[in-house]
């Protein structure tokens, strides 16, 4: 039989992986502060140029196509007003105008099909 050598770490090089073992565990990555889906969304609806409702805060809704958008605010055009540069911070949410009149139709089949029985 051939003299096998037998290879051990050091004790040092053992305690050089523990500190670093631990140190990764210490600083744990944050997470990204911006998701591309808000980015793919836009980009989706000012590509197809997809009329869009804005419901701000305060409750007033603004109908038009987003034509820009950036960290902080988004950029409507509309056909008959002025087109308006609008804060993020101060929309509520934002929808398709054309789910509305799907959501509309639906309660409208709803209510005529709840009137018949």
């Amino acid at each position: 039989m051939a003299n096998r050598k037998l290879i051990r770490p050091t004790l040092s090089d053992l305690r050089e992986q523990e500190q670093s073992k631990y140190a990764r565990n210490q600083r744990k990555r944050l997470p990204p502060e911006q998701t591309s889906a808000e980015e793919y969304y836009y980009l989706k609806q000012m590509a197809n140029k997809t009329p869009m409702v804005v419901r701000l805060t305060d409750g007033e809704e603004i109908h038009g196509v987003i034509e820009w958008y950036d960290k902080k605010c988004i950029k409507i055009n509309r056909e008959t007003e002025p087109n308006l540069l609008i804060p993020k911070a101060v929309i509520k949410y934002i929808y398709k105008a054309n789910e509305v009149k799907d959501l509309e139709e639906n309660e409208i089949s709803i209510f005529a099909s709840d009137a018949r029985k």
